[in-house]
């Protein structure tokens, strides 16, 4: 697609896979600190997992009916 549109499948797929990210890079070492934002409750990591969970629940109301 070479124009800047994007449908809404393809925004939501974005999102999920930068919330993918963001667990990756910002999970805890082995002191159960963020290796990036160097806390031990990472706000993105909060945000991220937040995100996915709506996805998944949005995704089985769907599914359910």
């Amino acid at each position: 697609m070479t124009a800047p549109f994007r449908s809404l499948a393809q925004i939501r797929n974005r999102l999920v896979l930068a919330a993918r990210w963001i667990l990756r890079d910002h999970r805890p070492t082995s002191d159960g600190r963020c290796p990036v934002c160097r806390v031990p409750d990472c706000e993105a990591v909060a945000a991220a997992r937040d995100y996915l969970d709506a996805v998944a629940e949005a995704d089985d109301g769907a599914h359910s009916g």
